[in-house]
């Protein structure tokens, strides 16, 4: 393990079944919490915002939310209000599961709907869809 950082998802065999699991119930009940405007912030409440994906920590204490509103405007905007608002939505989360222990929440941007519009335009090239199709 020797120059590998252990808080890189990148090292290891990936998150365990544990991680994504919690990681899937934190993503829904957050999704659900922002859509029904839960919140006692109104400015968080009157944005339309996509969690797409909850990555934990293998000790399940920190969970990366990341998140994207709706037609990708006020990305900064938005991670500044979820993060003010960090402890009422992890409050609100532990109620709402029943967790023995809620993660600490941490927002950032989702930036895999970027990548796909490049690769598609990437794909959409005539050199690269020519080598593609021989």
């Amino acid at each position: 393990m020797r120059g590998m950082s252990r808080n890189s998802h990148h090292d290891g065999p990936g998150p365990s079944q544990r991680q994504l699991r919690v990681g899937e119930t934190v993503r829904r009940a957050l999704s659900e919490i922002l859509a029904r405007g839960d919140i006692h912030d109104p400015d968080l409440n009157r944005l339309s915002i996509t969690v797409g994906e909850v990555r934990t920590s293998p000790d399940l204490k920190v969970a990366t939310a990341f998140v994207l509103p709706l037609g990708g405007q006020g990305q900064d905007v938005v991670v500044e209000l979820l993060a003010r608002n960090r402890a009422e939505l992890r409050r609100m989360i532990g109620k709402k599961l029943g967790l023995k222990y809620t993660p600490d929440l941490r927002f950032r941007i989702d930036e895999t709907f970027d990548r796909m519009d490049e690769t598609r335009r990437l794909f959409n090239q005539d050199d690269v869809r020519r080598d593609v199709e021989e």
